[in-house]
């Protein structure tokens, strides 16, 4: 019997790390229209009787303003170009400092793990799942494609998913067209774009968008992310 139980747990094993690799690999050549993320939020203003309807477009990294993706790196993950899917300084960090973060420690990579892949939700499931997604994407996707997608599936607003949209909503424009501060006022809004607005901003808002867009000219501008 407990062979049997072993031989099953080790052939569902196998045929996960097949199915979730070739997943992946799909996803590095087409673009992710939905993400569980969105059918999340679609649930629930279904449930609260709210529209539910998802504003997303997908555009190719080529068709996104570099100032797009220099701010949400700035923002979100400085480290971006150079690690390996995870920032050990910045979760070191987040476990010993007791003053209010602007951001958590999850990098790009671990965020587009966690949208595309997998639920919303706190555990030890999911974060052992987000680890394992992130390796993968890294392995497979690269920096290139991974800022792409993060791009186009980080949740910008109420109802509202990746810069394109946002773009369009917001600022009523291609998100190609974005200039810095514009980006930086995406950016921004990131860590909780429910609570925080791009078109009416609140003083923390404005605030983060002039330390955002200090950072992106810290780092050097638009070549921080040219050749990833």
């Amino acid at each position: 019997m407990i062979r049997l139980i072993l031989g099953f747990l080790i052939k569902l094993t196998l045929y996960f790390l097949l199915v979730s690799v070739l997943w992946v690999v799909l996803l590095k050549f087409v673009p992710v229209w939905i993400t569980p993320h969105m059918i999340g939020r679609k649930m629930e203003a279904a449930r609260e009787g709210e529209k539910t309807k998802i504003y997303h477009q997908w555009k190719n990294y080529e068709s996104i303003s570099k100032e797009a993706a220099l701010a949400v790196v700035a923002s979100e993950d400085q480290a971006f170009p150079t690690h390996w899917g995870f920032d050990f300084d910045q979760m070191y960090d987040a476990l010993t400092e007791s003053r209010k973060r602007t951001r958590g420690a999850s990098t790009i990579s671990q965020q587009v793990a966690k949208n595309v892949f997998l639920w919303h939700g706190r555990s030890y499931i999911r974060k052992a799942l987000e680890a394992y997604f992130t390796v993968l994407i890294e392995i497979i996707w690269g920096k290139e494609r991974i800022l792409e997608v993060y791009l186009n599936v980080a949740e910008t607003g109420k109802m509202t998913f990746g810069v394109e949209s946002a773009a369009q909503r917001f600022y009523g424009k291609s998100a190609a067209s974005l200039t810095r501060h514009e980006a930086a006022r995406i950016a921004a809004v990131l860590p909780n774009p429910i609570r925080f607005s791009i078109k009416n901003p609140s003083s923390y808002v404005v605030g983060r968008t002039t330390k955002i867009t200090r950072q992106m000219r810290a780092l050097g501008g638009q070549k921080y992310v040219a050749g990833l």
